[in-house]
């Protein structure tokens, strides 16, 4: 049971509080953990939780951050290898300072309380122009330093499984509608088509939500979160998932703008994106489609299964983000009648870019 010392922190499972209290024993005293000071720090859309509390690090006053991610439901070992093969190509990404893979705790080194996602929603232009191109700056390290073999392959197979999130979750479960033979075969062609241009992309590691809410403002800039499900995959991903963000949104001339300065940074690195920005912008724009297809599966799954209905608030946006794409591109129009029974509710509900 907690220690009289500790904060009551929420544990629905007590036998999970206990071994948390034990983790606490082995380690505190390496870290000189005051454990009166834990607290929550912050919770994701998956079953990790993490929290803050202060020690020392050499015989310096600091604080840490806690991971809990219990098995079998997370495996705290993809984070801490993705949090090596990042920190040895000169990212600035949490150190792993103490790791219980079997009891799924980990101690970590804390990057701050100011994520992109807030700084941004105040910056003047100036400032957020700043904050973006560091990101790009340091995606791009990424892309040219971390060693792309080293991660699982975003393959034929994990692309078409997140696809098939939005039929089961969006479609199906949350606006109850059932796709006539038709209209399912209309959304395999069009994932084909997506998925096809995914895989035709030059292949790097790639973070799987570089997007606000996991950039940290920090000295170096930025810090890097939320990376233990990197892979090796298409070059265009993590640019998508900056500029068309799932809680922030720009208007589509400044989403050029950076699209345009991130290209010129990946060139001039010997990255191997395309020649021509044309075809650049239209892969970014039909991998973050694919993206976001899986986002609407994923927040609907968030509401209707795991109860937590907050995500859902964001759906309007990515349906905007989707259809205007499908609007954009003729081989995409079969997408848009899909979408419109949907998206029409939602950007009626108060989404605008």
């Amino acid at each position: 049971m907690p220690n009289d010392s500790t904060p009551l922190l929420d544990w629905s499972d007590p036998a999970r509080a206990e071994a948390f209290e034990a983790w606490l024993d082995r380690i505190g005293e390496r870290w000189n953990l005051d454990r009166t000071t834990l607290a929550p720090a912050s919770a994701d859309a998956s079953f990790r939780r993490y929290f803050r509390v202060h020690g020392r690090m050499s015989n310096v006053a600091t604080s840490f951050i806690v991971m809990d991610a219990a098995p079998p439901l997370e495996d705290t070992r993809p984070f801490v290898k993705v949090a090596g093969l990042l920190g040895q190509a000169g990212l600035h990404v949490p150190r792993v300072l103490e790791a219980d893979f079997a009891a799924g705790f980990l101690l970590l080194s804390d990057l701050g309380r100011e994520p992109y996602l807030q700084a941004l929603a105040v910056a003047t232009p100036s400032r957020a122009d700043a904050l973006v191109r560091e990101a790009l700056a340091a995606l791009v390290q990424m892309q040219q330093r971390v060693t792309a073999s080293a991660l699982p392959p975003y393959d034929r197979a994990l692309l078409n499984r997140e696809l098939d999130l939005f039929p089961q979750w969006c479609v199906q479960r949350h606006f109850g509608i059932q796709w006539s033979p038709a209209e399912t075969e209309a959304w395999a062609r069009v994932c084909r088509l997506l998925v096809d241009s995914a895989l035709a992309q030059p292949v790097v590691a790639v973070h799987r939500d570089w997007m606000p809410r996991n950039l940290m403002v920090t000295d170096p800039n930025p810090g890097v979160l939320d990376f233990q499900d990197a892979v090796a995959g298409p070059i265009t991903y993590d640019t998508a998932s900056l500029l068309r963000d799932a809680f922030l949104s720009w208007e589509e001339e400044r989403e050029i703008d950076w699209a345009i300065r991130g290209w010129d940074m990946q060139r001039k690195a010997g990255l191997p994106v395309a020649d021509d920005f044309a075809e650049h912008w239209r892969q970014l724009e039909w991998m973050g489609l694919q993206r976001h297809l899986k986002v609407l599966g994923i927040f609907c799954r968030l509401q209707h299964r795991d109860g937590k209905p907050a995500y859902a608030q964001d759906l309007p946006r990515f349906f905007g983000y989707a259809s205007r794409v499908a609007m954009r591109y003729r081989e995409l129009a079969p997408l848009l009648r899909l979408l419109a029974p949907m998206s029409g509710q939602a950007v009626a509900a108060g989404f605008t870019f």
